[in-house]
């Protein structure tokens, strides 16, 4: 058998430990190495030392090779890019061999390991010709001793990396396959058998300290005047827990012999109590995120800046907990985490998802040949990553089905640290674990869960024990371009019941691929034979961190502080753990029409955590006949390590007044018939089908009645595959392809009445819709009514009107929700103002084009440029969506590039909108966001 379809872990490999900073000498390798990328496994001869390879290319390391022009990127979800034929795999196997050839410095001595962090899939090594061994386990560190192989001066090291290996069955998630040594490399000069695992629990108040290590190893903690012996337990009263909101570090070293390793200690303890998993004593509420390693430019070889810059988004956006979906980070990562403050869920580089499209034949999780490899990840996922608070539970995996790998690795796990909790999805009996878990329950699931009446288990031993566990949802509310919707109605049930502790949110990055042309690329993009499209696109954020819509309706529906105005009072809820609210200061603002008329601040009372307070609200300026609205604020203090003073944290919105109601304006117009027109005001139509064909002196395009939306993501997919997704419905319904006929055209008195009857080809569920015009002389305005006709059997995308006005607008004002999208089930974040924007900067740069950009509850709309000026209006108000090309184009787009602006901007008024939802991920549609076909009146005016 070739040693790279071997399916154990290795060979050669020390035994694994934590990774630690000390004092020992330490040489990167990080750098450019010689590098030849073969198809397909060849002769070996490389590594000698008097190699030549002067004609290989340049590489630098660490890097995913594809990224920089070495075969190309490739992406699946669930399916192998290869046949499935455990442990083998095709003699089309790409092999990148690197050389580097370095400098040992004259003072170097000692034992010495040479130490990979990470290299995908499987790697061969040599130093010096003489072979070290194999490692396999992609995202975990490899160790090995090179003391007796090192030598002063010139040293040639030498690693062969496969992408394909046995271990490719054990690392299917869902991500880019992007092979190389992508995490650092380096040697360190320290004794091969050194290792420190830090216990570090907080009890009655009090730290409890228990250091393992070294025979005589010594750990002090300066700040507390801590000086003991490793092995032995002291407890040492008045130290600060560390939590995720207070991520209190002690700073320590552990005095070996030869060596000073640094510490970073926090104190608490893990435990679940009753049901439910508390740390230090509080229950944990986790608003969480799955977050691939992933970087647009440089793939899997992220840099540690970027790392950091990930963390301090999520922290402003009130995101408190990391999944590591679905291996362990770069351990810089997890030191950020301890730092900043983060609940980690640490989980196994160990997937094999693909066995499920085969029924789970000869799944290596319960595959004996597959053992040693299954506990070898874990063991180098949790002696690596032991000594990091941050870290609260381990996750065996995920999406590997069942098996008795997997209660090996538990078994070990539980054995090695007790001090934290099991997580693993793919079985629902949960009889390995300590934590109930699912992916994309709805919410009628979660809510039957959080009561403890969800379907039993067959088992009766095996369910009574599930029902006493906590559950979190270990992936939820899929994201991916527009969506997805429902995140408050989570929140609620979160809030309601105990046993629901949150979960990650599917997940923090969009995986779009930088390309040279400056567009993002994903599946498909780079001529793989296999592919799954847009999937990759599934991030809270872009590719370059720019946040999504959708992260700000996170940020709300996440808020640490309730916000509530009843009458003059405001009632603050504090929804931390551990914090008080002596940290935030609170500011208000009255706004008329969305016009600030005045603000100020109000005086915050220490809330304790869990706990409400009210505040009386000032006496507020007298009243004018507007729309007014007061908004409150909680904002920082004081700067942070992650964001600065008068940051926000929470807010919330009081209508206080609404105008009176103005007097229908009186009619001082009659239509008037002029050659093939008829003139209303300042509006012509077509005489013959009734449409809008003119404003003022402008030219327009009129499409009576809008069904359909270019089809979100999430409109694209489905989680039954028994059932057809909205888009294909959609279609199959016509609602991209209407039909319009007029039914008749009235002129009488004041009114122009325009009956229209809209339906597609090969069905009769039609529409109709009837428009009464009408004019001031100065404004026109529509009364329309709509009745759905026949047999209606799928929802509509939407419910308005569209028109064609000139391109040479090119800005916007408008009153109503923003300065962001709304949509009927993701709107949490918007807030009633007035809003300018330019008609470029009112779209969404998703990274495959789709419905984007509406503002919700728009009282009106001013849009002005070279053209003029247009004004909208609604009655009381409608959404809006602005753009330079049609809903046909924005639809048949694949990127951003294929969007041309047209000769005229395209303006869409929506009386009523379907949800987005995420049923990507099996959670429908609510209820009252499922726009069904109803007879409905709604009424806008132009001009």
């Amino acid at each position: 058998m070739n040693y790279w379809e071997d399916p154990g872990p290795g060979c050669g490999v020390l035994p694994p430990r934590a990774a630690l900073r000390s004092d020992a000498p330490r040489l990167s390798l990080n750098g450019q190495w010689r590098f030849r990328l073969s198809p397909s496994v060849g002769a070996t001869g490389f590594e000698e030392v008097d190699f030549d390879d002067s004609d290989w290319a340049w590489l630098p390391v660490p890097s995913s090779w594809p990224m920089h022009g070495h075969g190309s990127p490739a992406y699946t979800n669930q399916k192998y890019p290869f046949s499935v034929d455990p442990p083998y795999v095709p003699d089309e196997n790409p092999t990148g061999d690197h050389r580097l050839v370095f400098e040992l410095p004259s003072e170097w001595s000692g034992s010495t390991v040479l130490r990979f962090d990470g290299v995908d899939s499987c790697a061969r090594v040599w130093l010096n010709g003489v072979e070290l061994g194999v490692t396999r386990g992609s995202r975990l560190p490899a160790e090995f001793a090179v003391g007796g192989v090192l030598r002063p001066g010139r040293n040639v090291l030498a690693v062969r990396v496969h992408q394909w290996s046995s271990g490719s069955y054990l690392e299917d998630q869902d991500m880019w396959w992007l092979p190389g040594i992508f995490r650092d490399v380096t040697l360190i000069a320290r004794p091969v058998d050194a290792d420190v695992f830090v216990h570090a629990d907080y009890v009655d108040g009090a730290g409890v300290l228990m250091v393992e290590s070294a025979p005589g190893a010594v750990v002090r903690i300066p700040s507390l005047d801590v000086v003991v012996p490793c092995g032995e337990t002291v407890t040492i009263p008045g130290v600060e827990p560390w939590s995720a909101e207070v991520p209190r570090l002690y700073d320590a070293v552990v005095e070996l012999p030869g060596e000073r390793v640094e510490l970073r200690i926090g104190f608490r303890t893990v435990e679940i109590v009753d049901g439910v998993l508390r740390v230090n004593g509080r229950r944990v509420l986790f608003h969480g995120v799955n977050r691939h390693e992933h970087d647009p430019v440089f793939g899997r070889a992220v840099p540690a800046e970027r790392m950091r810059e990930e963390l301090l988004v999520m922290k402003r956006h009130n995101i408190n907990a990391i999944r590591t979906s679905h291996y362990p980070p770069d351990t810089r990562l997890l030191e950020l985490c301890d730092e900043l403050g983060f609940w980690v869920m640490d989980e196994c580089d160990y997937e094999s998802h693909g066995f499920m499209l085969i029924d789970w034949k000869g799944n290596p999780a319960d595959d004996p040949r597959f053992l040693d490899a299954s506990l070898d990840r874990m063991r180098r996922t949790v002696e690596r990553d032991k000594n990091h608070p941050s870290v609260v539970m381990w996750s065996l995996g995920n999406e590997a089905g069942v098996g008795s790998n997997l209660t090996a690795m538990a078994e070990w796990t539980r054995d090695r640290d007790p001090s934290r909790p099991l997580h693993y999805e793919g079985d629902l009996s949960c009889a390995d674990v300590d934590v109930y878990s699912r992916m994309y329950a709805s919410h009628a699931e979660v809510e039957a869960i959080g009561k403890r009446a969800e379907k039993p288990l067959e088992d009766p031993a095996l369910d009574a024990r599930r029902r006493s566990m906590p559950f979190v949802l270990c992936e939820y509310s899929h994201a991916g371009g527009n969506g997805p919707g429902g995140l408050p109605e989570y929140e609620a049930l979160f809030d309601t019941y105990e046993r629901c502790q949150g979960g990650f949110l599917w997940e923090w990055m969009e995986h779009g691929i930088l390309r040279p042309d400056g567009s993002y690329g994903y599946g498909g993009d780079f001529g793989e034979e296999l592919h799954d499209g847009t999937y990759v696109l599934d991030g809270l954020v872009f590719p370059d961190l720019t946040p999504q819509p959708v992260l700000a309706e996170v940020r709300k529906v996440y808020e640490p502080v309730r916000l509530s105005v009843a009458g003059d009072v405001l009632t603050i809820t504090n929804r931390y753990a551990v914090l008080d609210t002596s940290h935030l200061s609170l500011h208000w603002e009255i706004a008329d029409e969305g016009e600030v008329v005045a603000r100020g601040p109000l005086t915050l009372p220490v809330v304790p955590p869990g706990r409400s307070a009210t505040v009386q609200l000032p006496d507020l300026p007298p009243l004018q006949n507007r729309e007014r609205w007061l908004t409150i604020r909680a904002v920082l203090t004081n700067n942070t390590p992650w964001a600065p003073a008068g940051h926000e944290i929470a807010s919330t919105q009081s209508l206080l007044t609404t105008p009176t109601d103005a007097p229908a304006p009186r009619p001082g117009k009659q239509p008037i018939r002029q050659a093939e027109d008829l003139v209303l005001g300042s509006g012509r139509f077509d005489g013959r089908t009734g449409r809008l064909v003119g404003l003022g002196g402008w030219e327009v395009a009129h499409v009576p009645l809008e069904l359909w939306r270019a089809p979100t993501q999430h409109d694209a997919r489905t989680w039954d595959a028994s059932t057809l997704d909205r888009k294909a419905r959609w279609a199959n319904a016509g609602l991209d392809r209407l039909q319009y006929r007029t039914v008749s055209v009235d002129a009488a008195g004041d009114e122009l009445t325009v009956v229209t009857m809209v339906g597609a080809a090969a069905t009769d569920a039609r529409v109709l819709t009837t428009y009464t015009w009408r004019t001031d002389g100065g404004r026109l305005t529509a009364d329309v009514e709509v009745e759905p006709l026949g047999e209606w059997k799928v929802p509509w995308a939407r419910l308005g009107v569209t028109f064609g006005v000139p391109a040479g607008f090119h800005g916007l004002t408008w009153f109503g929700l923003g300065p962001g999208q709304a949509y009927p089930d993701s709107r949490s974040a918007a807030r009633i103002g007035r809003y300018t924007s330019t008609i470029d900067d009112f779209q969404i740069p998703y990274l495959y084009p789709q419905e984007n950009g509406a503002r919700g509850d728009v009282r009106w709309a001013e849009l002005f440029g070279t053209a003029g000026t247009l004004r909208l209006t609604g009655a009381p108000h409608f959404a809006l969506t602005v753009r330079r090309w049609t809903t046909a184009e924005l639809a048949a787009a694949e990127h951003p590039a294929d969007l041309t602006p047209s000769d005229r901007v395209w303006i869409t008024l929506d009386a009523l909108q379907h949800g987005l939802g995420s049923p990507t991920s099996g959670a429908p549609i609510l209820p009252p966001h499922d726009l069904q076909p109803r007879r409905h009146r709604f009424r806008f005016s132009l001009g």
